[in-house]
């Protein structure tokens, strides 16, 4: 625990101007970030006596090591640059409204040539319609479906719609008529546009011209006599009143607004925003926060806001945004949502009718929402608390293990061996920071070894950052710079391994060390992770390893594993952490698995991409015929020259033909050239090699 009088800047440093300030840890990771219209004012309420603090502001400033500020112009670029700093630090004591789940919105996807209608959730994507979110996502698929009867636009998958062109057969909806079947060309594709920009116009509120054009339709057809096509105009203005009564008026001026509602504690807040379109409610959703010190309702409002509309722009910031308190001072914040929006922006609390009838609506959501919240959390946080105090008690730590890392080996017979690494902080997943390896130092199968490596990579990059910012000057070995292995996020996506740049604070590095080390298994992986330490000259971190077999925990250097009771939190913990170290290192596993079976010959060319690879397989047909080609005719295709293609040739006879694919309903043995039969690289794809079959994962 850090005294913040040995961090305090001295009197007169601060400057009297508004400004961005960023707290930061010993190992310089940016924990808190807050704005404010006086720098010296507002850094002067962190440095009085700890007894006066909130209880959250106290645990922050004692885990502080320091403090430093950016002086702005304006309050508005204080807000701006807060809100940037808060996205890319990810500041573990900032008010972040966190949810367990990710809403799903309706999208048309109008940036692809025949655009699609789907459940989407997570980042937004540029040139994509949204409409939402929704509470769940059959909400959805119920809309969809009575709306397809009126605007048929496509919902099939781009491999669904590509099958469909090549056989010429559309799908079950073409033929029901709940598709205008672009794939096989019964609609141009400025037809299937202007029918996606029909359900687009529909669904953002703008129903009565539709109603209004289907009605007469049906009135005409009625007095032409044909009875069938007015009937079924007349269902299909049916579907499009019965989707518009899923979402009732609630305002009658037909208003665009989000309603925001606040409901909070000593401790908590729960957020709830019903979006409001064309006077209907389109979309709702809700978080809940710590509270990180004393704060008004009127700040909670602007952190909600800066979440709410930080990535908007346009028209997805509506004209009007009705709060329960407005933030201290407003000015700048409307400000900012003008500029997102791109003209004016009313924020105000109602006063009277609807809008005030609606508030009180989204308030009481709110006001549930933070109940139920509260029950969930409310003994998971006493048993998390009791947890860690259990696995300090039992390993005999000096104190809570806040930050647990835990890593396993997998393979399949020896190939494919790679390992995990995933992160707990404060008894909760830290999915950002898990991590996945390649075993690269010896081939074959060795957990022990294995696991010695990837300790050893580890806290090698760990060292390294230490040197770089002067915390550590002799324990690092000499090749603590030379990292030649491959770290995957738990996204699939690279990452560069070059750790934290210096002084910026950014999260989601190999740079912060943990308390505890958890190994998956028993005394040899725990030797061999503690022997990776030791060569590191690491000696203040505890490791330990959990043995699935009768889920004994095992130390360093202990003849005997330390047996902890079955109905102890602590091993509940411990268990998760292993379990989920295994599931990520398992999945991982499979995805080499799948790449190694997907290989062709042809990844053997060098000098080959992807895009020539696709030429020869898509001017032969299959693997099949290029092999039985001559180098002649590979050099017809474009591209393609004599050596390279001699070149081909010669990696083609050399490589084995792959095993045929086979029907596993049927056990019919399945020509090379059926559809759906071949892998990426044109190779047939096998239903389980003998290998595999037999294989057990680990």
């Amino acid at each position: 625990m850090a005294d913040p009088s040995s961090y305090r800047p001295k009197p007169g440093e601060i400057p009297d101007s508004p400004g961005v300030y960023r707290f930061r840890d010993e190992h310089r990771r940016v924990i808190y970030v807050g704005k404010a219209k006086s720098l010296r004012q507002r850094l002067a309420n962190y440095f009085q006596d700890l007894a006066s603090l909130h209880p959250r502001t106290r645990t922050m400033v004692t885990t502080a090591a320091s403090v430093e500020w950016t002086v702005v112009s304006t309050e508005v670029e204080a807000l701006q640059l807060e809100y940037s700093w808060i996205k890319e630090y990810d500041p573990r004591f900032n008010v972040k409204y966190r949810d367990d789940k990710s809403y799903p919105y309706l999208a048309v996807t109008m940036n692809e040539e025949f655009p699609r209608v789907q459940v989407m959730r997570g980042q937004k994507r540029k040139g994509v319609r949204y409409f939402g979110p929704y509470g769940h996502a059959w909400a959805i698929r119920d809309t969809v479906d009575l709306l397809l009867r009126v605007f048929p636009v496509r919902t099939c998958s781009a491999g669904v719609f590509k099958n469909a062109a090549r056989t010429g057969r559309p799908c079950l909806l073409g033929y029901i008529g709940k598709c205008s079947a672009p794939c096989v060309g019964r609609v141009t594709a400025d037809e299937h546009r202007a029918l996606a920009e029909e359900f687009s116009d529909f669904m953002a509120g703008r129903t009565g011209t539709y109603i209004r054009r289907l009605e007469k339709q049906m009135t005409d057809a009625a007095e032409e006599m044909e009875y069938e096509r007015a009937a079924r105009l007349r269902d299909d203005i049916g579907a499009l009143k019965k989707a518009m009564e899923k979402s009732a008026v609630v305002l009658a001026d037909a208003t665009d607004a989000d309603l925001i509602a606040v409901a909070e504690d000593e401790l908590e807040a729960a957020v709830q925003i019903f979006h409001v379109r064309g006077g209907r409610v389109r979309g709702q959703r809700g978080w809940v926060t710590d509270k990180v010190e004393e704060i008004t309702t009127g700040a909670l409002v602007e952190h909600a806001l800066q979440q709410l509309y930080g990535e908007e722009k346009g028209d997805s910031v509506p004209k009007e945004v009705l709060v329960p308190a407005l933030p201290d001072p407003v000015e700048p914040v409307q400000e900012w949502l003008t500029e997102r929006r791109g003209s004016g922006v009313s924020l105000r609390i109602p006063q009277r009718g609807d809008k005030k009838a609606l508030m009180e609506t989204v308030q009481r959501n709110a006001q549930q929402a933070l109940v139920l919240h509260k029950t969930k959390r409310a003994s998971d946080l006493t048993t998390r608390s009791r947890a860690l105090e259990e696995i300090a008690e039992a390993l005999d730590l000096d104190s809570a293990p806040l930050r647990i890392e835990c890593y396993d080996i997998s393979h399949l017979q020896g190939d494919d061996v790679v390992a995990s690494m995933v992160v707990f902080e404060d008894g909760l997943q830290r999915k950002s920071e898990y991590r996945r390896f390649q075993i690269k130092g010896f081939a074959g199968q060795d957990d022990v070894r294995s696991m010695h490596e990837v300790i050893s990579r580890r806290f090698r990059r760990y060292l390294a950052e230490k040197e770089k910012t002067g915390e550590w000057v002799d324990g690092a070995s000499e090749d603590g710079a030379s990292e030649d292995a491959a770290f995957q996020d738990s996204d699939s996506q690279s990452v560069s391994g070059n750790g934290l740049k210096d002084d910026d604070g950014r999260p989601k590095k190999f740079a912060y060390p943990p308390q505890l080390v958890v190994v998956d298994g028993g005394r040899p992986q725990v030797a061999a992770a503690k022997k990776a330490l030791d060569e590191r000259g690491i000696d203040d971190i505890a490791v330990c390893g959990l043995a699935k077999r009768l889920e004994e925990v095992w130390l360093p250097d202990e003849d005997d594993p330390v047996v902890l009771p079955r109905t102890s939190e602590g091993l509940y913990l411990l268990q998760r952490v292993r379990d989920e170290a295994h599931r990520f290192a398992i999945t991982y596993q499979r995805t080499k698995r799948a790449q190694r079976f997907r290989s062709s010959p042809l990844d053997e060319v060098p000098g080959l991409g992807d895009a020539r690879k696709q030429a020869l397989l898509k001017h032969f047909g299959s693997l099949k015929k290029l092999r039985s080609a001559t180098i002649d005719q590979i050099c017809e295709v474009p591209g393609i020259g004599r050596k390279t293609a001699e070149t081909i040739a010669v990696a083609l006879a050399q490589a084995a033909p792959a095993a045929p694919a086979v029907n596993t309903a049927t056990g019919e043995i399945m020509d090379e050239e059926e559809p759906g039969t071949t892998g990426s690289g044109g190779e047939p794809v096998t239903a389980g090699a003998p290998d595999e079959r037999r294989g057990q994962e680990t």
